[in-house]
């Protein structure tokens, strides 16, 4: 049994498994090794001495440059290690190689097949406000229908937000774009659109943003407009629970599945076990002909050429290094560097660098060649990998992931969240401790990787996939956690 683990073969350090004691031999593989310092599980330690300047290698590709001298066995961490980002670089387009497509033995789940061709993964009503100020209206219309239409259909939720008014320009389009995305997902059977009435994101220019094919199973309601806003909301979504509550499941292809991956609070063991697995997903659901959406823009940082690197055109290499060097642009302008990242959490659970941080996350996208680039509020149409922009932040990008038409959420987590999203999402812990310890917000343990290996780890996992598609609640759904997050970025007036 190995105590750490070294990645590549490249690499001159490795990440402990297990707290390690300091001057206890220590297993690096067929490497002998003695630590010098107590190395915390998820950390790193020196395999060999790394001279002041020289680049600290994992992945098999730089997370930085020494800030000092390293001896081997050392802790590498913020103190002696550093971030070699800078706000630009040049990236190398090469026409992609030919890969052989990946094996599929195409499993299937029960979905709610849709009008439109998609199938969904549950058959709720959404009530979207387009304002905060009928945000708590929203909510208890959502409560008081829950009860009324209980056991009917697959659930009945309100997704309130603090905006839609106040906002000018792009920050404006952001949240109408994010909102009518949200009201075509094929997760809701009806949607019912709730505005004040004199608000910036007006009912009828949302209204236009949605194509007039997918408004069937769309309700719109000003509340200035009616003397009980509340009742009038009601009567409103007994009308759509009618036209969508005998709807019933039907099997449906591995294809039909629209997956979305995100990490949150990583830890040193995400990069090893959770990401990999959850790119083992990405991989199995795009060799069905199924689509992968992958986001969080700036936790791609220092890892980006990978991904570019499984560009399928020059255009879709492009609009990836364009929309990356955006985001960057977006950062410098604000007066933050671009390496402004790790979270105190990833650091106390052993990531040091942008660049340690982006190279595990990026595997979340598996080896799936990428097709298509959508800007926030856009949707994945095309088979394969989609990149989407949005930030990094948990409850912005899983929202952006279900707008752009996500019905299962891979999310993998080394601390640790509660956080729950509109499209049934599964947390992936990324060490059995975690899982063990919040059982009550963890899914599924991608530590029994270590034990078990990736292919029996792969199994389970795409088993309860399946399961959860089929109709099993995932933890966040079962504990009523169910919100969105718009991404707010322009002036308040």
């Amino acid at each position: 049994m190995t105590d750490a683990i070294r990645i590549h073969a490249a690499d001159n350090v490795a990440t402990a498994l297990a707290d390690l004691a300091a001057d206890s031999a220590v297993a690096v593989g067929s490497q002998r090794l003695i630590p010098i310092e107590p190395i915390a599980r998820g950390h790193k330690l020196a395999l060999a001495p790394i001279a002041c300047g020289a680049s600290v290698i994992k992945y098999g590709f730089p997370i930085g440059v020494a800030t000092a001298d390293i001896a081997a066995g050392a802790l590498v961490h913020g103190h002696n290690l550093a971030t070699a980002l800078t706000g630009s670089d040049d990236y190398v387009y090469a026409p992609p190689l030919a890969v052989p497509p990946l094996a599929s033995s195409a499993p299937s789940f029960m979905g709610y097949a849709r009008a439109d061709g998609r199938v969904g993964t549950r058959n709720e009503i959404w009530i979207l406000p387009t304002v905060g100020c009928v945000g708590n209206l929203t909510a208890r219309v959502a409560r008081t229908a829950a009860v009324r239409h209980s056991g009917r259909l697959d659930g009945i939720h309100a997704f309130k937000h603090p905006f839609g008014c106040s906002q000018l320009g792009d920050d404006l389009g952001h949240t109408r774009g994010l909102l009518a995305a949200l009201a075509q997902h094929p997760n809701a059977g009806g949607v019912l659109i709730v505005g004040l009435g004199c608000e910036s994101n007006q009912l009828t220019a949302l209204l236009d943003t949605i194509p007039e094919g997918r408004r069937g199973h769309i309700r719109t309601l000003s509340a200035q407009a009616v003397e009980d806003d509340e009742a009038a909301s009601l009567a409103l979504v007994d009308e759509l629970v009618e036209a969508c509550a005998d709807t019933r499941r039907t099997p449906a292809p591995l294809s039909a599945l629209t997956l979305g991956v995100k990490c949150g609070g990583s830890d040193g063991l995400s990069g090893l076990t959770a990401n990999p697995l959850a790119g083992r997903m990405a991989d199995a659901v795009a060799a069905a002909e199924g689509k992968v959406i992958l986001t969080e823009i700036p936790e791609l940082f220092g890892a980006e050429q990978l991904l570019l690197d499984r560009a399928v055109s020059r255009d879709v290499f492009d609009r990836t290094a364009q929309l990356v060097q955006d985001f960057k642009a977006y950062f410098t302008r604000n007066g933050e560097p671009v390496s402004e990242n790790p979270s105190p959490g990833n650091i106390a659970g052993g990531i040091t660098t942008l660049e340690e941080k982006s190279l595990g996350a990026v595997q979340k996208g598996g080896q799936v060649p990428l097709v298509d680039v959508q800007l926030y509020g856009g949707e994945a149409t095309l088979p394969g990998l989609t990149l989407l922009e949005a930030p990094g932040n948990d409850a912005v990008s899983s929202t952006a992931l279900t707008a752009a038409g996500a019905t299962v959420i891979l999310f993998t987590t080394g601390r640790g969240t509660p956080l729950g999203f509109p499209a049934p999402t599964l947390k992936i812990a990324s060490n059995s401790e975690l899982a063990a310890r919040k059982s009550g917000w963890i899914d599924f343990d991608a530590g029994m990787v270590i034990g078990d290996g990736f292919d029996i780890a792969s199994d389970a996992l795409l088993d309860l996939i399946i399961a959860t598609a089929s109709g099993k609640l995932t933890r966040a759904e079962a504990n009523e956690e169910r919100d969105i997050a718009i991404w707010k970025s322009g002036v308040t007036l």
